[in-house]
């Protein structure tokens, strides 16, 4: 399909009235765009302006309940995320969905990247989650795992990076582009005394990378590492690091979002089709207000409109 779809997350949540109000906000052609929602679900919460493609996921106007986590939106979401991999479009923007509530539907993944690429992904193409606030972008080597259960390898490491690195170049169009390694440990391991990791894992996967021509620093104290990143985002200045690679989730999602805010969009690279959502959750606390901040949800759309 030669549309951007855009899917409306857990109806309980903020996912629709921040697409309702993102999309009449935006100057965009609603040719370009298709919503996988129901209109009972778009209705509820506020009124397009135009006359936009709705592909409908079947819903009861009596299951919405703002601010509540159900079985029945939890398999609302995971239709509308399984019917967007099923019409195949250019690109796709994602709403906020519960992780909770789709495990209560019987879904058992562990966010919408991981059902992204259990139906999207080809020939073992591997789903990864890169974060993007225009020039800073944020690349996660581990996602939504506990920390204990972190397992980084050699093998992990490289291929990760190696797929990012064709993305940068083939998507982004960022030839050669230089990446910036957090560490794992504090201060990087300190050779070894605060953690082995650095030594056994990343410094080996490093130089293997840089003999296959891939522009990637030692691992680097993360802590340091974002001050820089912070005052090129702020300053509108061009950062010496295309992109910054964290070992976990946290690692790299509080700087970026720190620094800036809403305008931190998830973008789902590896796979053939581009996923872009805002950075933040469902805001159960806010659902049904109409008042949920839906600067994510434009920058999401832009960015996919800019990445097809």
């Amino acid at each position: 399909m030669d549309k951007i779809a855009i899917t409306t997350g857990d109806p309980n949540g903020i996912g629709a009235e921040i697409t309702i109000n993102a999309l009449n906000n935006l100057n965009i052609n609603k040719d370009k765009i298709v919503i996988i929602s129901n209109k009972e679900i778009l209705n509820y919460y506020e009124k397009l302006n135009d006359a936009y493609e709705i592909i409908e996921i079947p819903y009861s106007k009596d299951n919405i309940k703002p601010g509540k986590i159900t079985k029945e939106a939890g398999e609302f979401a995971f239709q509308s995320l399984k019917k967007v991999c099923e019409i195949m479009p250019q690109a796709i923007v994602t709403a906020p969905t519960a992780k909770e509530a789709m495990h209560m539907a019987g879904h058992i993944f562990n966010g919408q990247t991981e059902v992204l690429q259990h139906y999207l992904a080809n020939k073992n193409q591997q789903a990864e989650m890169l974060f993007i606030a225009e020039n800073f972008r944020v690349l996660l080597l581990t996602r939504h795992c506990p920390l204990k259960e972190i397992n980084l390898t050699k093998d992990l490491v490289k291929t990760k990076i190696k797929n990012t690195f064709h993305v940068f170049e083939n998507k982004l169009k960022i030839k050669n582009p230089k990446f910036a390694l957090c560490g794992l440990n504090p201060h990087a391991g300190e050779n070894g005394i605060l953690g082995k990791e650095e030594l056994e894992i990343l410094i080996p996967a490093v130089k293997e990378l840089n003999e296959e021509g891939i522009n990637i620093t030692k691992p680097l104290p993360a802590d340091t590492l974002f001050v820089e990143a912070a005052k090129h985002y702020y300053n509108k200045t061009k950062d010496e690091y295309d992109c910054y690679i964290a070992t976990y989730h946290d690692q790299g999602l509080i700087p970026i979002k720190t620094v800036a805010g809403m305008n931190t969009v998830n973008t789902t690279i590896g796979l053939d089709i581009i996923r872009t959502s805002p950075g933040h959750g469902t805001a159960f606390d806010i659902a049904g207000k109409n008042i949920a901040d839906y600067t994510g949800m434009i920058a999401a759309i832009k960015l996919a409109e800019k990445l097809v």
